[in-house]
């Protein structure tokens, strides 16, 4: 699925939310800490074995998100 997030972005550092353009509500579910700030990424969610990952637009680390809404 292909969605931008909502506002700023500035990586993630344990359990960030990350709100996108169509309402929905993901939150990382694994640890791990990336610095990266831009405005609006367009972001890629997609479900693996263990679950959903993310790829944010720019970045080459993903990561793993769970769907809070």
């Amino acid at each position: 699925m292909e969605n931008k997030i909502d506002g700023n972005f500035e990586g993630w550092e344990g359990e960030t939310i990350f709100k996108m353009m169509n309402g929905e509500i993901w939150q990382q579910s694994s640890y791990a800490y990336m610095y990266h700030y831009t405005y609006s990424p367009q972001v890629i969610i997609y479900k693996t074995s263990n679950g959903y990952v993310m790829k944010v637009e720019g970045i080459e680390e993903k990561i793993d998100v769970i769907k809070l809404k």
